[in-house]
C-alpha cells in the first residue's frame, strides 16, 4: 500500500482560545495562515477543534510546513496521512509509513467515543498488526526510536503521523492592536517588530532615508529586513521619511554632541504622527538599555518627552548576543550586517552626549523650525508595502 502525505494538522494555543474572545482569535488567525499560504493550492478545513490544509500538491509540503511555522497563534504542526476510521485501513496505512525495522510505539488520541474500541485498545491492535508485518520491529513504549501518531478525530477520519513540528507560539497577529515600529537597517529593530508581532501586535514600520549620503542599497536593504519580518508579522506597510534637511538643520544650529539626541526626538515626533494616522496605539524600537550612547536613561528620557503615545522597548534588558541570536533565527542577521550606512552613522559625532539633559535639548531645539521640518519630511513620504513573495507596492504621500 503506497500512501502519502495527504493532510497536514494545525493545532492551535488553547489559553487565548478560551472565553467570549475565543471567535475572535480564531478569525484572525485564521486570516493570518490563509494569508501566510497565499499563492499556493490548497483547501483549509476546519474541524472539531482542530485546522487541516489539505488538497495540496505533494511536492508542496515542506514550503507549506514552513510558511506555517512561522504564524504566531499556532502551537505545532504535523504533517498527516489521512485515512477513514476503520481499523484495517488505518492499520495498513501504519504499516505504509512506519520504518520496517527498529523500536516503536503507538500513542492513539481517540475524541471519537463512537468506537467500540479505547485508545489502548487500538494502539496495541495497531502495534500488533505493524509487528505481524515486520518482525525486525519491536514495541519499546519508552526507548523507541519512532512513535507513531494517530488522532482518531470525530469527522470520520484518522490522522496518522510521526513529526511534531513547534509552531510560532504567541498571540494571532492584530489581536493586540496596531504599533508604529522605527526599522532601521540594524540588527535590532527587526527584533524588536518580531518579539511584538508574537503578542499579537499588528506593525507598520517607518523608516529614516538620508539621501544622497545614504545609498538606494541602504533602502532596499531596509525594504529586505520589513519582507523579511512579513513572514512573522504579515503585510507591512513602510513609510520613508526624506531626513537628510532635518539632519542639516541640526547639524548648523545644533552642538554636534546633541546630534542624537535633538535627531531621535524628531524621528519620535514623526512616528507619532504617523502612527496617529495609521491607528497605531504605540511606537516600537530596538533600544537596549545602554548599549550606544543614544540607548542611557537620561537619552531615553529626552526622546520620551516629545511624544504622548507609549513606546515600547522590548529588547530593553537584552545583551547584544541575545538580539543576534533572535535575528539569526527569523533569517533577519545577514541583512542587517550588510555594509550600508543609515541615516544614524552618516551624521554620527565624535562625542555624543551620554547623559543628555532634556532642559539642554529643548533650549538647542528652539534655535530650530520643528514644525516646518517635520511638515516638509511629512510631505516627501513615500509608502512601501511589503510581504513575503508579494510585489512592491509604492506611494508617495500627499499631504
Amino acid at each position: 500500500m503506497e500512501v502519502k502525505i495527504n493532510s497536514i494538522l494545525i493545532r492551535y494555543g488553547e489559553i487565548f482560545l478560551k472565553g467570549n474572545n475565543r471567535a475572535y482569535f480564531e478569525s484572525l488567525l485564521i486570516r493570518n495562515i490563509k494569508g501566510a499560504l497565499k499563492g499556493l493550492d490548497y483547501r483549509f478545513v476546519r474541524s472539531q477543534g482542530r485546522y487541516y490544509v489539505e488538497d495540496f500538491d505533494v511536492d508542496d509540503v515542506e514550503e507549506i510546513v514552513g510558511r506555517l511555522t512561522k504564524v504566531f497563534g499556532i502551537h505545532s504542526i504535523s504533517p498527516s496521512v489521512k485515512v477513514a476510521t476503520d481499523l484495517q485501513a488505518v492499520s495498513e496505512a501504519a504499516d505504509a509509513i512506519s520504518p520496517r525495522q527498529g523500536k516503536f510505539r503507538v500513542t492513539v488520541k481517540r475524541a471519537d467515543k463512537k468506537l467500540n474500541l479505547n485508545s489502548m485498545e487500538l494502539a496495541a491492535r495497531i502495534g500488533g498488526y505493524l509487528l505481524q508485518k515486520s518482525p525486525a520491529r519491536t514495541v519499546d513504549l519508552y526507548a523507541f526510536d519512532f512513535e507513531l501518531n494517530v488522532d482518531v478525530r470525530e469527522n470520520g477520519f484518522s490522522y496518522l503521523f510521526y513529526r511534531k513540528i513547534e509552531g510560532a507560539q504567541g498571540l494571532p497577529v492584530g489581536c493586540s492592536g496596531n504599533a508604529m515600529l522605527l526599522l532601521s537597517g540594524g540588527i535590532d529593530s527587526p527584533v524588536a517588530g518580531y518579539v511584538m508581532a508574537k503578542r499579537g501586535v499588528k506593525l507598520y514600520a517607518v523608516h529614516y532615508h538620508s539621501f544622497p549620503y545614504t545609498s538606494e542599497l541602504a533602502l532596499q536593504k531596509v525594504k529586505d529586513l520589513a519582507r523579511k519580518l512579513s513572514a512573522y508579522a504579515g503585510e507591512i506597510e513602510l513609510s520613508i521619511v526624506p531626513f537628510t534637511k532635518i539632519q542639516y538643520a541640526i547639524h548648523e544650529h545644533c552642538p554636534s554632541e546633541f546630534m542624537i539626541s535633538i535627531m531621535r526626538r524628531f524621528m519620535m515626533r514623526i512616528a507619532e504622527r504617523l502612527a496617529i494616522d495609521k491607528h497605531c496605539g504605540a511606537i516600537v524600537t530596538g533600544e537596549s538599555l545602554g548599549q550606544v550612547a543614544s540607548q542611557t536613561m537620561q537619552s531615553i528620557n529626552v526622546t520620551n518627552s516629545v511624544v504622548t503615545i507609549p513606546v515600547f522597548r522590548p529588547l530593553i534588558g537584552s545583551d547584544k548576543s541575545e538580539i543576534i541570536a533572535v535575528s539569526e533565527k527569523i533569517d533577519t542577521y545577514e541583512i542587517s550586517i550588510r555594509p550600508y550606512e543609515d541615516c544614524c552613522t552618516v551624521f554620527l559625532p565624535k562625542n555624543p552626549v551620554i547623559r543628555p539633559k532634556l532642559e539642554d535639548a529643548v533650549r538647542y531645539e528652539s534655535r530650530l523650525d520643528v514644525e516646518a521640518l517635520i511638515e516638509e519630511a511629512m510631505a516627501g513620504i513615500e509608502t512601501v508595502t511589503l510581504s513575503v513573495g508579494g510585489s512592491e507596492d509604492s506611494a508617495t504621500a500627499s499631504r
